[in-house]
């Protein structure tokens, strides 16, 4: 049992000001290559050192590195697949030089994290994002791109082998994001971490304390997997590196964003189970609404209701921590 759940924010430069006097001392953070291109990489130590100074300036701590966009050739299995492991390698050996002990990556070719809307209302206009896979069943693949889930899951044990031994040894742990949404095709390419069993069948393709997860709550709960049990599950195996705090309401097929306290898993039973297991990770709040006076040109990361999501994390805790004699 731990004593406090540890929440963290993106940092960004709106974003860590609420951070602050929130007092939340963890940061989701990921480098900008672009300030010195062409002559910089996401990899590059200048480029990661400058992401660790600027939250060590904030007063907080630099808890995993999120947003990997350098790996589809390794995901796709393209002959380029050699030197992006090489990069990747190279930005873990950097992250445990400057002290970030956790990345987080994805094994979603092309697309990505995808919605077929952005912006479904809610009670008083509120907005939030959206999936029907009714609306892209017949789209083609990009430029051609296919792949099928027997070369994706070939191609992620091959990625493993080769980064797992040096994640270990730069003391970086590896955070694996689930499929976003969770269905098995999309526009030509299978989607493999669709299922809570895939997710640790990953975990068990290089057996690590530093092969995990990262357990994204809204896409566990569109595949209709018992939240709390899957907490429970992974940290039992070592292998909860990371979460997102956030909820749907719907299936893999048809799902929309829904406000933290407003979905379809019970979130005190979540929040109670991070407690119990002793998760020794940060979660931070994710996919909340856009409310009146935010825009809706970073769906799901609007300010407003990321205080929302906060302070409702924060309510639970203190209700965790009763109910279990913390405080």
């Amino acid at each position: 049992m731990i004593d406090r759940v540890k929440v963290a924010y993106i940092f960004n430069e709106p974003l860590k000001h609420y951070a602050q006097q929130l007092g939340v001392k963890y940061a989701v953070a990921g480098p900008n290559p672009r300030k010195y291109a062409p002559y910089s990489h996401p990899w590059d130590y200048g480029v990661l050192r400058e992401v660790a100074q600027n939250v060590k300036d904030a007063g907080m701590e630099w808890a995993v590195l999120e947003g990997i966009g350098f790996i589809d050739g390794v995901k796709l299995g393209l002959e380029s697949r050699d030197e992006e492991i090489a990069h990747f390698c190279t930005l873990l050996e950097n992250l445990g030089k400057l002290g970030c002990p956790c990345v987080c990556y994805n094994w979603m070719p092309v697309w990505g994290w995808y919605r077929t809307t952005v912006s479904i209302p809610l009670e008083g206009g509120a907005l939030v994002s959206g999936f029907n896979y009714e609306d892209v069943k017949d789209m083609p693949p990009m430029s051609g791109v296919t792949i099928s889930a027997d070369q994706l899951w070939t191609n992620l044990e091959y990625f493993l082998k080769k980064v797992v031994p040096v994640a270990e040894k730069c003391g970086v742990k590896l955070a694996l994001h689930p499929d976003d949404p969770p269905i098995r095709h999309l526009g030509g390419l299978d989607r493999i971490m669709i299922r809570a069993d895939a997710m640790y069948e990953a975990t068990q393709l290089v057996q690590s304390e530093y092969n995990g997860i990262c357990l994204c709550q809204g896409n566990f709960a569109a595949m209709g997997e018992d939240i709390p049990a899957c907490i429970r599950r992974f940290a039992d195996a070592g292998t909860l590196h990371f979460a997102h705090f956030r909820d749907v309401v719907g299936t893999a097929e048809n799902f929309r964003e829904a406000w933290h306290h407003d979905g379809k898993t019970d979130m005190f039973a979540a929040m109670k189970a991070y407690y119990e297991v002793g998760f020794e990770g940060v979660m931070r709040p994710d996919h909340v609404p856009t409310m009146y006076g935010d825009d809706n040109d970073h769906p799901g990361y609007a300010i407003l209701g990321n205080l929302v999501a906060t302070g409702y994390m924060y309510g639970l805790m203190e209700a965790c921590e009763k109910e279990l004699g913390l405080r």
